[in-house]
């Protein structure tokens, strides 16, 4: 396994090595479409995929493909050490139907993922918060298929079909940088929802109202099945492989969030901000996790009506870059909670700072620094102890630093660090020394 592993990621730290390499043959700030800065641009040889995307988008259709390559490895702690290389092609059409069918306002959107590689968490760490957020059983998987409708000056914006929660809440735009899980979608709903929810690498069926009241407040409220893999034991990617299930049967999973903005005119005096206020139920019924002493009470488990969950969070420019009002330094804080006898974990925080726009030579760099932490509920950790383990669970942790780079516009390379604390929290009942992760990921808009 170590042999096959330390071969994919040579192998996929030579592709890398090759595409910072040939990329800078031609130089461009410009874009190939509206879209995120696309290597297209800088590489002769793509010149005809760029003349396809805008034929295509002439027609009303938008593609666009960004692949995510890394190597990742723990020299130290962990469940053992290893050295892994994983991939994602994340491939998007979105069609323009006012051009198709005279539905202006209208858009149908379709997403999938191609995914390589072995995970480092999955195979080595052993813990609780995936070091990256590409991380997945290898497939070939659908993300969303929705429609979506504007209505009343676009004010109102309504979307059905397959859906991803991750897209729509919890977001933090400083967050966005750092390629540890939990930074996209917290631990915390990772672990307390059924399947880990309708998250990456998961999506279920849904619909979804967004409602600019003005420019300042935004609220955003869906419901989705509850279940996107279905219930079963074992791995929800081995329920649903693929992401065809498209379950309508389980009690549904209801979410919604207050966005308050400020400051967001590139001409305005103060600097930039977003809170966002949340709250999600899932109307299920959950079994306690301290069923135990039940049991052998001879008495039957707690089981409790729904499950739900509170969250708050901030994005914050501290400090605006000279001559770009959209960069500089800022700062993001997000809190979760939720009740303690019924799920994995009853509290999350994340935090952390990014860096932007203040060097001439790289206007386009963003250095990073964030600290996640989740707490194992006493509930949970009581019926690990009653089963008899040596270790009582309490939290994991990580602290991860990184630089995204930009290479050419479309292509950044990324070094990264994290130290995992805790690994596992002693939820399996053994204990895992801390980890120290060392890697790189390149990315590549295409």
């Amino acid at each position: 396994m170590l042999d096959t592993c330390k071969k994919s990621a040579l192998a996929v730290g030579l592709a890398l090595a090759a595409l910072i390499c040939a990329a800078p043959i031609c130089a461009s700030s410009a874009r190939a479409d509206d879209g995120p800065p696309s290597i297209v641009t800088s590489v002769p040889a793509l010149a005809p995929y760029g003349d396809f995307k805008k034929m295509l988008a002439d027609d009303g259709v938008t593609l666009q493909n960004t692949y995510i390559g890394e190597v990742l490895g723990n020299p130290t702690g962990g469940a053992r050490q290893g050295v892994i290389g994983e991939g994602r092609l994340d491939t998007v059409f979105e069609f323009d139907m006012g051009k198709f069918a005279h539905l202006n306002g209208g858009t149908v959107h379709a997403e999938g993922f191609w995914i390589q590689g072995v995970g480092l968490s999955r195979y080595y760490l052993n813990n609780l918060l995936p070091v990256s957020y590409i991380e997945a059983m290898p497939t070939i998987r659908l993300y969303e298929l929705w429609y979506e409708q504007k209505l009343f000056d676009d004010k109102v914006a309504v979307r059905i079909g397959q859906l991803g929660a991750d897209t729509d809440f919890v977001s933090s735009k400083y967050a966005q940088l750092f390629i540890n899980s939990t930074t996209g979608w917290p631990g915390l709903l990772a672990w307390d929802m059924p399947s880990g929810g309708p998250a990456y690498p998961f999506s279920a069926l849904g619909a979804r109202v967004k409602y600019d009241i003005n420019d300042t407040f935004t609220y955003v409220v869906a419901v989705y099945d509850g279940n996107p893999a279905g219930p079963g034991t074992g791995d929800p990617q081995v329920r649903d492989p693929y992401g065809l299930n498209f379950r309508l049967t389980d009690p549904p999973l209801v979410m919604q969030e207050l966005q308050i903005k400020y400051n967001q005119d590139k001409d305005a005096s103060g600097l930039a901000g977003t809170i966002k206020l949340g709250a999600w139920r899932n109307f299920g019924m959950f079994n306690d996790v301290d069923g135990r002493p039940f049991v052998i009470a001879g008495l039957p488990v707690p089981v409790h009506s729904g499950d739900y969950g509170f969250y708050g969070m901030i994005d914050q420019q501290l400090i605006r870059a000279p001559g770009d009002a959209t960069k500089g330094l800022g700062a993001f804080f997000r809190a979760f909670t939720a009740p303690g006898d019924r799920n994995v974990s009853d509290f999350y925080f994340d935090t952390g700072f990014n860096l932007s726009g203040f060097f001439d030579r790289r206007p386009n760099d963003i250095a990073g620094l964030c600290f996640a932490f989740m707490r194992i509920s006493n509930a949970t950790a009581n019926s690990v102890v009653e089963a008899g383990f040596p270790y009582r669970p309490d939290f994991e942790a990580l602290v991860e630093a990184t630089y995204q780079a930009q290479v050419v516009p479309g292509l950044s390379v990324q070094p990264v660090v994290q130290y995992v604390i805790h690994p596992g929290a002693q939820l399996d009942g053994g204990y895992h020394p801390n980890a120290l992760v060392l890697g790189v990921r390149s990315t590549v808009n295409f």
